[in-house]
This record gives structure tokens, C-alpha cells and sequence, in this order.
């Protein structure tokens, strides 16, 4: 099993109130994507919707090196992937409710909702999701600016 599959589940098993299924197959579909030199640092399970009431819509979202991936697999066939570079991150907002929570991961393009969560977990999110993102665009920047210096000589 792929390392995807083991963060997931180790979340999973600490944060057990956190609502989600079929994660070894959503797992498979991060893999199958990852490129050679990508290194996954950090994943978790929920619910890829803006609501608790629907259940059936579970997802893995995957942090790496590189960037922040979402996998569903399709019950019947094919998958669904959501992919967000450091450029493309805006923002992470956190919505708390009495049981469970609500991770939002506000994007140049659109808002991706990550709901069902064990509130206790929120904590823990927040942290490796700003952690990699603020750590990965800092070396973007860094790239952008050793290249204009380049450039200018």
C-alpha cells in the first residue's frame, strides 16, 4: 500500500468521528498521479461538499512538495482530481461547528470545501496545510527572484 493510503488512514484511525469511506481507493487515484519526484508530506479524509447532510462524497486530499491534491474515485467508474499549486493558494479558512468541522481552501479560481471532519482534527490541518503551502510559495518566490536577477544582467 502507498504512502497516501497510510497518512489517510493514521488520520482516520486518530480522528475516528471524522466522516469518510472507500479511502484506499481514493488513495490509489493520488498515486497513480503523484510525479516521480513528488514526496507526499501529509494527508487526511473527509468529505469533498459545503454541507454535513450529504455523506457520499468522500475524498482524500493529499499535501506534497509540489502541491495540495484532492482524489474521489467514482463508484461504478473513472475518478475526479482537484489539483492546487502554492501560486494558486490563497487562503485556508476553518469553520467549527459543535462536532465537526469544515476545512475551506480559498483558490485563485474557486472555494474547495472539505466538511465531515472531526473537530479536533482542525487543529492539525491548519497547521501542515499552512506549513507546506507558506514553506512551498517562499521558494517559489525565491526561484522568481534569483531568475529576475538573472534576466536583468
Amino acid at each position: 500500500m502507498g504512502k497516501v493510503y497510510n497518512l489517510a488512514s493514521r488520520f482516520k484511525k486518530k480522528y475516528s468521528f471524522t466522516i469518510a469511506s472507500r479511502i484506499r481507493k481514493h488513495s490509489e487515484v493520488i498515486e497513480n498521479i503523484l510525479d516521480k519526484d513528488e514526496k507526499v508530506l501529509y494527508a487526511f479524509c473527509g468529505q469533498k461538499n459545503d454541507t454535513n447532510t450529504s455523506l457520499f462524497q468522500t475524498a482524500v486530499v493529499a499535501l506534497t512538495n509540489k502541491r495540495i491534491i484532492i482524489g474521489q474515485k467514482r463508484v461504478i467508474y473513472g475518478y475526479f482530481i482537484t489539483s492546487i499549486t502554492p501560486d494558486l493558494f490563497n487562503d485556508l479558512k476553518i469553520h467549527a461547528g459543535l462536532f465537526w468541522g469544515m476545512v475551506i481552501i480559498d483558490t485563485a479560481k474557486e472555494l474547495v470545501y472539505i466538511s465531515n471532519l472531526e473537530k479536533s482534527s482542525l487543529d492539525e490541518i491548519e497547521t501542515y496545510v499552512n506549513r507546506i503551502m507558506l514553506e512551498d510559495k517562499k521558494n517559489n518566490y525565491a526561484k522568481e527572484e534569483v531568475g529576475n536577477e538573472i534576466k536583468e544582467k
